[in-house]
């Protein structure tokens, strides 16, 4: 969760303002989605340029695909498409397969995984905290701003105190097993509500107490915005898909 995510490197990618990156990639993915799937030379040259971009950020391809996996569900579901649906019919290994649910599923796969691709590349290039100084900076309204800051850094203070949590339970001489640990699971989610509750508000009021009005503290290590540098990428992205829709 979070900072996590985040895959530390000295690279161009790495370099670039957070603002910058997330504009990029926004209107890269809208690039995408707006590129009929039949247009396959365009998708072709929109992943090769996510693996460009892959190893200029000296991304591990290894890391990308595991975390690619969580399009899994997705993906299932495209593979089911092209059994449903009305028009012509197409025999494929003795199966008939309903072309416009071929393509419906080939878009949502081809689309999807060029998102979540785009999404990893940003996640590991850019921070949380970065993450959050960009929106800031695009003018995102600043209660969702402050909504997903505090979200970010109280999954973490959760995640650490179920840890915890499980420790004590198995220093206990706890053991999952099957039904009969479903009612000490469930006092232990109540706990950890409970909990969580009252470690909301002693750090709200904390803060309080420390002059917070609403509105979380600048970044000190902001870096310049390249606004020029947003557009490079999905510039190319669509002068490719009108090319190659022309062409072919």
């Amino acid at each position: 969760m979070g900072e996590r995510l985040y895959l530390h490197r000295h690279t161009f990618i790495h370099d670039l303002a957070p603002e910058t990156k997330i504009l990029s990639a926004l209107l890269f993915v809208i690039v995408v989605v707006a590129t009929p799937i039949q247009n396959f030379y365009a998708y072709l040259a929109f992943f090769v340029m996510l693996l460009i971009l892959i190893k200029m950020a000296r991304l591990p391809y290894r890391t990308v695909f595991v975390r690619s996996l969580v399009e899994i569900p997705f993906v299932l579901f495209a593979l089911l498409m092209p059994f449903f649906g009305t028009g012509p019919k197409i025999e494929f290994l003795g199966l008939e397969l309903y072309e416009a649910g071929l393509w419906a599923g080939a878009g949502i796969i081809a689309k999807g995984t060029i998102g979540v691709m785009t999404a990893i590349i940003l996640s590991a290039s850019t921070s949380a905290r970065e993450i959050l100084g960009g929106l800031e900076k695009l003018r995102v309204p600043a209660p969702l701003v402050s909504i997903a800051t505090f979200m970010l850094r109280y999954l973490n203070v959760i995640n650490d105190e179920l840890g915890r949590m499980k420790i004590a339970r198995e220093s206990r001489g706890f053991e999952e097993r099957g039904l009969k640990s479903w009612r000490i699971l469930a006092q232990t989610v109540g706990a950890l509500f409970i909990r969580s509750y009252e470690r909301g508000e002693r750090v709200y009021l904390a803060m309080l107490s420390r002059g917070f009005s609403g509105t979380m503290p600048r970044l000190s290590d902001e870096k310049p915005t390249k606004w020029s540098l947003a557009l490079v990428l999905p510039a190319s992205a669509a002068m490719v898909s009108l090319m190659t829709g022309v062409l072919f």
